[in-house]
């Protein structure tokens, strides 16, 4: 008989740090350990109870079972236009600039599909979320890693992209505040990514999950406020950060329209959208007041400082995070080629689950992140545990 063959395209696909992590998970809770993770940016916090009313109503409306295609989002996608205008300050068309996403990663995992020939390049940054490699090979495109150096703030050197690379490049994927190092870009770097992409005809694509989880009122910008005229950029958001929405799958692309349409001819072949219902808390969570944010932004920053305390306390000196739930941490000397095994090592010794900066890409190598996804307590149980663990090594 013959037997099944599988597409070529799935040799890329064969490993991810969040697959990876779950599966070593499983089997610690199997075998009976009391585990901290601390390797997945979910939050604990709950959902603010507007949002979950706004959801519940809908259940009974029998108008909201059916199925929601785009012209049923126009509430959802006008209430995106207003709170980026209040935020931003840039006019957003909600008919031809918005876009709802079952999440961010769905539409950065989806758009290299509209925008990528076979063998075209798309320039990523590494380290970085493994979900905009995931995208470029599953449109049999090319990928070229911009480096993040601790040296240089964790920005790419723009002008260090060959000649070569450049000609056969047709998009640019940034994030910042960045996943895994934590790093911001400040306005002046966006403004010099624009001008480059339109130099050099790439489209400019920005992850945009942590808008809001920023410490010590550091602003962040938008890639729109340096791009105005949406002339090369879109932008994806989520709700999963911001409102601890992360199971809802609510997100949505913002910027050239041109774009807009291109990813949602993608996602008119694989999904149609989520449950009326979640847009509903959507539109809820954007809509009302922002307080519930800053509040939970001062419980990360809290956690955050009890964190590197701790760390302080068992010598393991970090830097200090401005902006995101995680914190970005170098290896001791002796493992610092090491990631995996570091990780793996002290979960089954300590049941402290953290992420290798190896999942991250090839720089990641002799990083670990940390997920600050715990009340303080449990954040210094986790750490306590390590400074065992590396004390007894």
């Amino acid at each position: 008989m013959r037997q099944i063959r599988f597409a070529k395209r799935l040799q890329h696909l064969q490993s991810n740090i969040f697959a990876d992590i779950d599966l070593a998970k499983a089997k610690a809770l199997t075998a009976g350990n009391q585990l901290i993770d601390l390797s997945l940016g979910s939050s604990d916090l709950p959902v603010d109870d507007h949002i979950i009313e706004a959801i519940a109503n809908s259940l009974y409306d029998h108008s909201t079972h059916g199925y929601l295609l785009f012209h049923g989002t126009r509430d959802f996608r006008q209430a995106v236009a207003q709170w980026y205008e209040q935020k931003f300050s840039i006019c957003i068309d909600p008919e031809s600039e918005v876009l709802p996403l079952i999440g961010s990663q769905e539409g950065t995992a989806h758009l290299p599909l509209a925008i990528l020939n076979p063998g075209d390049f798309a320039l990523l940054l590494d380290p970085g979320y493994p979900s905009h490699i995931g995208g470029v090979h599953l449109a049999e495109g090319q990928v070229y890693t911009m480096p993040l150096k601790e040296e240089n703030d964790f920005l790419p050197v723009l002008t260090d992209i060959p000649q070569e690379v450049l000609s056969a490049s047709q998009m640019m994927v940034l994030n910042y505040p960045h996943n895994p190092t934590s790093a911001i870009a400040p306005l002046s770097f966006f403004k010099l990514a624009v001008a480059f992409c339109q130099q050099h005809g790439l489209v400019l694509v920005h992850d945009f999950p942590y808008v809001d989880l920023v410490f010590e009122d550091n602003q962040v910008p938008s890639i729109l406020q340096a791009d105005p005229q949406k002339s090369v950029s879109i932008e994806f958001f989520t709700l999963s950060k911001s409102y601890n929405m992360g199971g809802f799958r609510i997100g949505y692309a913002v910027g050239n329209a041109e774009l807009i349409r291109a990813l949602r001819q993608v996602k008119s072949v694989v999904d149609f959208n989520q449950y009326w219902g979640i847009l509903n808390g959507a539109i809820a969570a954007l809509t009302t007041s922002q307080a519930g944010i800053k509040a939970r932004v001062m419980k990360f920053r809290q956690r955050r400082d009890v964190f590197v305390q701790a760390l302080y306390k068992i010598g393991w000196h970090v830097s200090i995070p401005k902006a995101t739930m995680y914190i970005w941490a170098k290896l001791p000397e002796a493992w610092s080629d090491k990631s995996t095994e570091f990780c793996t090592q002290l979960l089954e010794k300590t049941g402290v689950i953290i992420s290798p900066g190896a999942g991250f890409g090839k720089l990641g190598e002799g990083y670990v992140r940390f997920a600050l996804v715990h009340e303080p307590s449990v954040l210094e149980t986790a750490v306590e545990r390590i400074g065992k663990f590396l004390y007894e090594l």
